[in-house]
């Protein structure tokens, strides 16, 4: 289906929390692979679906070791798990020295990715710029999304970023709900140069936040942070397929669209 490429430029603002919320409503079957070779942190954020904890050996890392006598998007659930609510994920490496081994694997794992027939896949890429060789990975993508702060240091260097990407990517906003529309015109009037797709919002909602993460009572799908989640994946699963945009679902949050 379709390789989503989640990404920053400076300080990674919430790339993880909003790939797992974006992944916990999308609207039609997803997987969700952490590719940031700086190393991952869900194997010990979220619980497993038994309750438990995710094998921090098990996913990318695993993978690697299999791939290196070829790559096939048919080999890639062999190494996922599944979070609580039924999310598939592909756990990243655990620390970034890992990742000196392993250069040779994101432009196999992008096509890989990108080729899975049955689900679209959403990459947290972390920062931007630290690792050249991601850059093979992100080849691959059908869509790029950079999420940004609104603060001049973010958007400067978002700004540099999107003279250096190919194609059209979407810029997210990461806001505070109290400037949440002011933010996005913002930034939208900032970048109003480039050719991004659209640029949107996402709640910084760390409330929401520690609900995705189990550690919070109330009701997660009512969080600022999923329901803004769930009108960006919204857009972007109607960019990439506008006939997917229409159609009831319940999602992994537990909330019904």
């Amino acid at each position: 289906m379709a390789l989503i490429v989640l990404a920053a430029d400076k300080g990674a603002p919430g790339v993880t929390t909003a790939a797992t919320a974006l992944g916990a409503v999308w609207p039609r079957p997803v997987l969700l692979a952490e590719c940031d070779p700086s190393g991952g942190d869900l194997a010990y954020r979220l619980p497993a679906h038994d309750g438990g904890v995710l094998n921090p050996g098990r996913g990318l890392l695993s993978l690697g070791a299999v791939a290196r006598r070829g790559l096939h998007a048919d080999q890639i659930y062999e190494h996922t798990q599944k979070l609580v609510g039924g999310l598939d994920v592909l756990t990243g490496l655990t620390h970034g020295e890992q990742a000196g081994g392993l250069t040779w694997l994101w432009g196999p794992l992008g096509r890989s990715l990108a080729a899975l027939p049955h689900a679209d896949v959403l990459a947290d890429c972390g920062r931007l710029g630290a690792h050249a060789e991601v850059g093979d990975l992100i080849a691959e993508a059908a869509q790029v999304v950079l999420f940004t702060r609104p603060s001049l240091d973010h958007v400067a260097h978002l700004r540099e970023r999107l003279a250096l990407l190919d194609g059209r990517p979407v810029v997210v906003v990461v806001a505070d709900p109290r400037s949440y529309r002011a933010s996005i015109e913002e930034v939208r009037r900032i970048v109003a140069p480039w050719d991004v797709a659209f640029v949107a919002g996402l709640a910084h909602d760390p409330k929401g936040a520690e609900l995705l993460r189990g550690q919070w009572g109330g009701r997660l799908d009512r969080s600022l942070l999923i329901r803004t989640a769930r009108e960006l994946a919204g857009r972007l699963a109607a960019l990439l397929s506008p006939e997917t945009a229409a159609g009831e679902r319940t999602d992994r949050s537990g909330a019904s669209r």
